[in-house]
């Protein structure tokens, strides 16, 4: 902040470096870039004007790697005004712990379901374990050799990764040890038919599920996942709209515009191969999240949406609630700490925490 200048420069005083410190620029509003001598301007430029100087290598090089679409449509993003960049506005109290009145309860068992080259675990167990849960580390061989069923467990959750690679396609490896094993299946399909019982994928968790909804209650209308339009890995910061669901994760979010992270090659959701419209299944009420710009609105264009999924569309449920998928990860983002940035009255917990919350209030 601006208004810590002279905090700083006490500092510096305090240090013995008054003489070596001094004040060379502040911010103005102008979206113009001014450099002054003698208190008379030398030179003076719009921001905009730069900064399009500065990308158009940039820009150039990745037209001709990437899909130049993509590519065109981030460099014309420099020209937009009152770009606030990452807009962060909550719709529910941040500071205040929903899963309080359990605290001393029970901790409800969470199998945290990982399969061969998924790494994201560790921060999903941390995130369920701070809500009042008992995750469970579970690997797929687990179920597989019959050490491990979901009998006793409140929730499944599949993480992110790359599940054999990604070698069969986002997620399509992990699917398929499950349904080309009739008792791997039976023990999923059992899991699924249960009312009691919440389950999440997220990344390579949310593409594994896409590919197994058949035996998920309501799930017909989830897509599968390809690769994104930009023809890149994306990892990123990208801001997303809590949509008003039947989602358990999701309830007291609505309306919501939070920053999460990003990071996979194939989250692009493809409804049109599975026989849906798109509008279709927004008009079910069943999409949980969908990517937005800095104004909020509805991002169709990169690198806002970073996969190219049609109305911005990255997280769906079911009728039920109980099961949910989405591309981003907020298990990496449940602490403030977390993030670069975070508002002034955040305290320990980010945003992203009311939604494992959530699931712990639903299982009492």
């Amino acid at each position: 902040h601006h208004s810590d200048t002279e905090d700083v420069l006490s500092i510096l005083r305090e240090a013995g470096l008054a003489k070596h410190s001094h004040v060379i620029g502040q911010l103005n509003y102008d979206d113009e870039i001014r450099f002054s001598w003698a208190d008379e301007t030398v030179y003076a430029a719009s921001r905009v004007t730069l900064q399009q100087y500065w990308a158009e290598t940039s820009y150039r090089m990745q037209a001709l790697r990437d899909n130049e679409t993509c590519a065109q449509q981030e460099f014309e993003s420099i020209a937009t005004p009152n770009n606030r960049g990452i807009p962060v506005d909550l719709s529910f109290d941040i500071n205040e712990n929903i899963a309080a009145p359990y605290i001393n309860h029970t901790r409800p068992s969470v199998a945290i379901l990982r399969e061969q080259g998924v790494n994201g675990q560790q921060e999903m167990a941390a995130a369920f374990n701070k809500a009042g849960f008992r995750a469970v580390d579970v690997h797929m061989t687990d179920i597989i050799d019959g050490r491990i069923t979901f009998d006793g467990f409140s929730g499944v959750v599949a993480c992110g990764g790359f599940s054999y690679g990604d070698v069969l396609g986002a997620g399509g490896g992990w699917a398929k040890s499950i349904l080309l094993n009739s008792q791997v299946t039976e023990t999923f399909s059992a899991f699924f038919a249960r009312d009691d019982v919440f389950a999440l994928g997220v990344c390579n968790g949310c593409q594994m599920f896409s590919q197994i909804k058949d035996i998920i209650p309501n799930a017909e209308h989830w897509p599968r996942f390809h690769r994104n339009f930009s023809e890149q890995f994306e990892a990123r910061l990208s801001t997303v709209e809590v949509m008003k669901s039947p989602s358990i994760f999701l309830q007291g979010m609505e309306g919501s515009l939070l920053p999460v992270a990003v990071s996979h090659g194939e989250g692009r959701a493809v409804f049109a191969e599975q026989g849906h419209d798109v509008q279709a299944v927004v008009d079910t009420g069943t999409v949980s999240l969908r990517y937005v710009d800095h104004a909020g609105k509805v991002a169709e264009d990169y690198p806002y949406n970073p996969n190219g999924s049609p109305a911005g569309i990255t997280g769906l449920t079911t009728e039920s609630g109980q099961f949910t998928i989405m591309m981003p990860h907020p298990e990496r983002l449940f602490r403030s700490v977390q993030y670069s940035w975070k508002p002034d009255e955040w305290g320990e917990d980010g945003a992203w925490m009311r939604m494992f919350r959530n699931a712990r209030v639903f299982v009492d």
